[in-house]
């Protein structure tokens, strides 16, 4: 296995992170996820520990909870060193009025009942799973700076935030002295590629790694999408696909026709080219992989050990260019000055 600095800090992580979002299968959302227990976590975390992913990814919102309790369970006995343990709060997380968002008093309370369920000391990677525009960041960082004191969590990043968000929290960071986040989990992939506009600059600028989440652009490049095919049965596209994001018919389908001729090519599966492509991109630590099975998660791992070729990779950026959006099409017209980031 592959270990990555994440962002600018001295923690190393694997190439690939496991995601539990498969665990526990609680509510009309996360069930059409996934609904692995106890005893098919463990397995699935067998099978990662032995090709080295020991990065496991998680969130207080996953089946309410569910989630974070199966990991705690499927761990249980493990060397706690050998593993990375990562997990989300910010999102609504029950009824109670501070039940929500980056307030001193919700981040204390997230993180000591995520403690609790994951059945651990400490956090490795604690993020904060969106922006709360409503708690100064001062409050939000200098929370931060104490669970990172008290041990109770190691490196802070974030998710879903804007360029300006992360930006401002930096700021303030260095301002006075707190620590500075190091990833930004981020919906990153080749049918959607917005990140790359601001947010892989401002990483490669300010050392923040990313943490890549939904790689497979929300279970449409498993390889079993095509044109003017239904969906398969079993996909959970049936009922989430319009809590996703949207990519146009004819450009997913002409992403998925380079997709099948890169894999004539390289004899690899449509997931493994997709993940090899983001593996090989600027400022990426860790792609989150998920997997509600042993051999959807053994495809999966199949994307590491080998490299696309730079023209293989020429083919799957042309299928999926899309023009930016303002100021990013003008700066790119200025690249003297702008460079792509590399």
């Amino acid at each position: 296995m592959e270990y990555r600095r994440l962002g600018a800090s001295g923690f190393k992580v694997p190439a690939l992170s496991f995601g539990t979002g498969t665990f526990g299968g609680k509510g009309t959302f996360f069930s059409e996820w996934g609904s692995t227990d106890v005893e098919g976590a463990r397995r699935l975390v067998d099978i990662c520990m032995e090709a080295g992913v020991s990065m496991f990814d998680s969130a207080d919102i996953y089946s309410a909870g569910a989630a974070e309790e199966i990991l705690g369970q499927a761990i249980k006995g493990r060397d706690r060193s050998s593993l990375i343990i990562s997990t989300k709060a910010t999102f609504r997380s029950g009824e109670a009025a501070n039940a929500v968002g980056s307030s001193r008093y919700h981040l204390i309370d997230a993180v000591e009942k995520a403690l609790k369920r994951l059945d651990t000391d400490y956090i490795d990677l604690f993020q904060l799973h969106g922006f709360d525009a409503v708690t100064p960041a001062e409050e939000v960082l200098s929370t931060l700076d104490q669970l990172v004191r008290q041990g109770k969590i190691r490196y802070t990043g974030v998710s879903n935030f804007s360029g300006w968000h992360l930006m401002k929290s930096q700021a303030v960071a260095d301002r006075y002295g707190y620590p500075r986040y190091v990833a930004n989990q981020v919906y990153y992939s080749l049918i959607g590629r917005d990140y790359e506009w601001e947010l892989m600059p401002l990483g490669l600028d300010q050392g923040v790694g990313a943490v890549v989440w939904s790689p497979l652009g929300w279970g449409r490049l498993t390889g079993k999408i095509r044109r003017g095919a239904a969906l398969p049965e079993t996909s959970r596209l049936h009922k989430t696909a319009e809590s996703g994001p949207q990519p146009d018919s004819d450009y997913l389908y002409k992403v998925v026709d380079a997709l099948d001729a890169v894999a004539a090519e390289t004899g690899k599966t449509v997931p493994q080219i997709a993940l090899n492509w983001l593996l090989q991109r600027p400022t990426v630590s860790s792609v989150i992989v998920g997997a509600r099975n042993e051999e959807q998660l053994r495809q999966n791992l199949g994307a590491l050990g080998w490299n696309l070729t730079a023209e293989q990779v020429k083919t799957l950026d042309e299928a999926s260019a899309k023009p930016a959006a303002y100021p990013y099409w003008h700066q790119s017209d200025f690249a003297e000055r702008n460079p792509a980031p590399v």
